[in-house]
């Protein structure tokens, strides 16, 4: 098809504006741009409208989004995070990758694939996105929630994991017989020990005193990092890795330095408008005839992803001693592939082990998965409540790795429960105290749970929209239940889940604004809280008294007439 427009610039410029248009309905379907850019390049393709033919460039720009993804995710790398979740994060990501790839094996075998895409396509339905689970879980405020965490943990021994398949398949396409890849496997680690020794050294004697230098300037430092991904990218090629690993490791050289945090924030952006042309470039390869043949095997493999894969980790949560509700939460976020599914594909196509076909069929999955497990995830909490009458299969009599959350308390004497363990919440639970009310704290950070074990006050995890906790709480003997935690949802969820339990008690709760406070006091509050607008309330009526005249003595708070 002849291009229509003759020059590249003209070409760019027309790719941005469709994606900037397309990105634009898919945010209004609360779709991830990961989707609609796919979209946009299966649109102005070769197979559609033909609009971009700059294949050459618009690849050029895939590359450099695919190494900085990789050294993004290596300077991110938070191994604390695997090993604060103890054996949760590992037990559930390996025990999730064995499964899937297995399973997934035999399933695309059965859909008439040959062996070896059959094992490209089950590797690549193993893995989920790092990127597109935290953004949701950070939407939804869940990130510290238990869920949330042994998601992120094991998302992080996904990423690690496809990392090394990388490499393995690095090697083995350079292999041409069974004795060729056994010296190609030994040559490959002895290159990549020595790689990684040399980073080693390097972030022991160069690397940190050189970050110090160039910090000075916020711009160089940004340069310094996306030169130094490139560079070890190609070093990474050079070595016969491939620059996604060289990339990666980059990254994680740099993750140790004081100025990991500040790299990373900067080069986000950057990462996700190059990353726009990779999966641009992805879809302007696609054929839309292809596509369309590939439609039954997609649909089958996607039905697995988006429940087979829950359920395993389901299991082994289940197994491991969690709550049929964290299971779920958790498993929803393995109920899609990533965008390191496509990398591998890619990488399989230039390698020859895969054709066109096979890379339609796991992009195919990619947009059918991503797209209902966005709504899947951002409408978690209502689904649970549909199906959680059948999920007592995944949870012990006793779930005893939660219950470690909950520390003993003396729950007899309690006259106020308060959600939410913050500056807020915890300076509630102090007055409180001091004015001889019993209090038991509750909040879904197991960190927060611990640093309040010393406190004068009971605390226990648990999560505030979770009806099965409300269950356990003593709400017949007090007096008043309070939510220091801002989310509208949360809170109406609390209320809803209260009034299921015929709670009889007064209820109080806090809001950002004065239209949240109404609504939450339609459905039921006695009494909202709207932080800021009470201490102002509360600082003019200590200086200037109730009358709105100055109180005799103002700035002495002994003196102070009107204090709340």
């Amino acid at each position: 098809m002849t291009p229509v427009f003759s020059d590249v610039f003209t070409e760019i410029a027309v790719l941005l504006l469709v994606a900037a248009v397309i990105g634009a309905i898919g945010v209004r379907l609360r779709q991830p741009l990961i989707v609609a850019f796919i979209v946009v390049g299966i649109l102005v393709g070769p197979s559609a409208l033909g609009w971009v033919s700059a294949d050459d460039q618009v690849d050029l720009l895939a590359k450099l989004g695919i190494a900085l993804l990789l050294f993004v995710v290596g300077l991110k790398l938070d191994l604390r995070i695997i090993r604060t979740m103890g054996p949760v994060a590992l037990a559930t990501g390996l025990g999730q990758v064995f499964f899937t790839s297995v399973v997934g094996y035999f399933i695309a075998i059965a859909l008439g694939l040959l062996p070896v895409s059959a094992l490209y396509v089950a590797v690549a339905l193993t893995f989920s996105s790092t990127i597109i689970i935290v953004k949701l879980l950070s939407d939804k405020r869940e990130v510290d929630a238990l869920h949330g965490r042994i998601a992120i943990g094991f998302l992080i021994v996904q990423d690690i994991v496809v990392v090394l398949v990388m490499i393995g398949l690095t090697a083995l396409g350079e292999a041409d017989d069974a004795t060729s890849l056994v010296w190609e496997t030994i040559e490959v680690l002895l290159k990549g020990g020595l790689f990684i020794a040399t980073i080693g050294l390097l972030m022991r004697y160069v690397l940190t005193p050189l970050l110090h230098q160039l910090a000075r300037s916020s711009e160089l430092l940004v340069l310094f990092a996306i030169a130094w991904a490139v560079a070890l990218g190609a070093v990474g090629v050079y070595l016969g890795f491939s620059k996604e690993v060289g990339a990666f490791l980059a990254g994680v050289s740099l993750a140790s330095t004081p100025y990991r945090e500040a790299i990373g924030a900067r080069l986000v952006s950057l990462r996700d408008f190059l990353l726009l042309f990779f999966f641009i470039d992805l879809g302007a390869g696609l054929e839309l005839a292809t596509l369309g043949a590939q439609v039954v095997p997609a649909i089958v493999l996607s039905l697995f992803v988006l429940i087979g894969n829950p359920l395993i980790v389901m299991v082994i949560l289940g197994a491991m001693g969690y709550r049929k509700r964290t299971g779920f939460l958790a498993g929803l976020t393995v109920a899609q592939i990533s965008e390191f599914s496509l990398i591998l594909g890619a990488l399989g196509l230039s390698l020859g082990h895969i054709n066109a076909d096979t890379m339609g069929l796991i992009t195919l999955v990619g947009l059918i998965t991503i797209s209902v497990s966005t709504y899947m995830i951002l409408y978690s909490h209502p689904l649970y409540e549909w199906i959680s009458p059948w999920l007592g299969l995944f949870e012990r009599k006793r779930a005893h790795r939660e219950e470690a959350q909950e520390l003993p308390t003396e729950e007899s004497g309690v006259d106020v429960i308060l959600f939410g363990l913050g500056r807020f919440g915890t300076g509630i639970a102090r007055e409180l105290q001091q004015r001889g009310h019993r209090v038991l704290g509750i909040d879904f950070d197991p960190d927060r749970v611990r640093q309040h074990e010393g406190c004068c006050y009971a605390v226990r995890y648990g999560d505030a929209e979770d009806p099965e906790l409300l269950a356990t709480l003593p709400l017949g003997q007090v007096r008043w239940i309070l939510s220091s935690v801002r989310e509208m949802p949360i809170n109406l969820a609390l209320l809803h889940g209260l009034r299921g339990h015929g709670y009889k008690g007064c209820v109080a709760v806090t809001a950002h604004t004065f239209p949240d406070a109404e609504q939450l006091k339609q459905a039921g509050a006695d009494r909202v809280l709207i932080p800021y607008a009470d201490a102002a309330t509360e600082a003019v009526n200590e200086l200037f008294g109730v009358s709105g005249e100055p109180s005799p003595g103002v700035g002495d708070r002994n003196n102070a007439e009107g204090v709340i």
